[in-house]
């Protein structure tokens, strides 16, 4: 596949849209406060909820009366306000206790996102009330069985029909896709890529709309990751994320949606490689080998130092991501940066901290085996990381063109 027939690579860019930054002070509240509730709330069950690929139905109903479904939105709309330095805090605190949980608000985040940002009056005034409460779930909907970075490839088809449209096709590995009220789905029409803003009751199956597989996971268990098929589904043409003028402009508006889920992802595997270095330099200090705790030995104290330092650079460049998003309204090459070296370092501190724990490391006894299991999927998840790197070096390379 060439580096032109990617389009995450050659869509054009919207404008950009800017929101307020928020007080340090009240993003290091909130972050506190997730904190203390994952540490009460969240560690003690989310290994068990985890094994038994359980969604925490409890836990998520605490989070909607925290607020945390409406970070992003304007409170205008009921929402907190707050800008992604803020939400990526939250996000790295709900990793670090259980990785899941931050995927049961990230696609419903970047919904919200696309229609604060590009959605009409009557669009926000509408849905976001509903969303921000938690009482309608948001998903996205863009790769298909054949098309996942190749979005030139998406053959799920919507056509005119008087004032609806008729929707037709598969769409794949859909988090949130069953439990969602509000999916937000690409479709091809006769003008190009449309975003689609398609309401539905949570379920397996709604009008003409139905939950054709639930993918099982090596990790990231607990909440559904499926395939849905479109059959003739119909809906208003006012379901066109923008309205008339939408039509058509739907992929540059989800592909600069993904920039929060990539910042998202980046927060994550921060989250995800946090845990996993403070579990490794506790159980460093404690196990003794030799008539001296592990850590005494260098082998294991360069591990922590290089982990120590992989952690602290990824959550640098994720927030230099989300600062850069909040302020500008757009961070095309930052986030790919932050999503590409954090997801990487997630990896390879949850494989350092197996090596460190060594043999109890690999029982369920303890959560580093969760870890180990649920790092891999930050290197693929919103684009994989060889997709990054070709986003990346598009960007570079035409900030640093030369002069003809």
């Amino acid at each position: 596949m060439s580096a032109k027939s990617i389009s995450t690579v050659t869509a054009p860019v919207p404008a950009p849209v800017t929101v307020p930054v928020t007080d340090p002070e009240i993003r290091a509240e909130l972050q506190a406060l997730v904190r203390r509730w994952v540490e009460r709330e969240v560690m003690p069950v989310a290994s068990a909820l985890e094994h038994a690929d359980e969604y925490p139905e409890a836990l998520v109903e605490q989070m909607k009366e925290m607020g945390l479904f409406g970070i992003t939105v304007p409170e205008e709309y009921g929402g907190l306000g707050l800008d992604l330095l803020a939400y990526i805090a939250v996000i790295e605190e709900l990793a670090a206790g259980w990785m899941s949980l931050s995927g049961v608000i990230n696609t419903h985040h970047i919904a919200a996102g696309l229609l604060v940002a590009h959605g009409t009056d009557e669009q926000r005034s509408t849905l976001l009330p509903r969303m921000v409460t938690g009482e309608m779930r948001g998903c996205l909907s863009l790769s298909e069985p054949d098309a996942g970075s190749d979005t030139r490839n998406i053959s799920c088809r919507a056509v005119r029909d008087g004032d609806e449209y008729v929707i037709t096709g598969t769409k794949a590995w859909v988090t949130n896709g069953e439990r969602a009220g509000l999916v937000a789905l690409a479709a091809r029409t006769e003008e190009g890529i449309t975003c689609f803003m398609v309401e539905k009751d949570p379920g397996a199956t709604f009008g003409g709309i139905s939950v054709s597989k639930s993918i099982g996971k090596l990790g990231y268990k607990g909440l559904e990751t499926v395939e849905m098929v479109y059959d003739a589904h119909r809906v208003p043409a006012s379901a066109v994320l923008g309205g008339d003028e939408g039509v058509g402009k739907g992929l540059a508006a989800i592909l600069s949606g993904l920039e929060v889920g990539r910042i998202n992802i980046a927060a994550r595997a921060v989250g995800v490689a946090r845990a996993a270095f403070e579990a490794s330099i506790k159980y460093a200090q404690q196990r003794q080998t030799f008539g001296q705790p592990i850590a005494a030995h260098q082998a294991i104290a360069h591990k922590l130092a290089d982990m120590g330092t992989q952690l602290l650079a990824a959550r640098l460049l994720t927030e230099h991501a989300a600062r850069l998003r909040a302020e500008t309204g757009r961070a095309e090459v930052e986030a790919g940066m932050a999503k590409l070296f954090a997801s990487e370092a997630a990896l390879d501190i949850a494989t350092e901290a197996m090596r460190i724990h060594g043999g109890v490391g690999y029982t369920t006894e303890l959560p580093i085996e969760r870890y180990f299991r649920d790092a891999p999927l930050m290197i693929i998840g919103e684009g994989t990381n060889e997709i990054q790197r070709t986003v990346i070096a598009r960007g570079l390379l035409k900030r640093y063109a030369l002069e003809e």
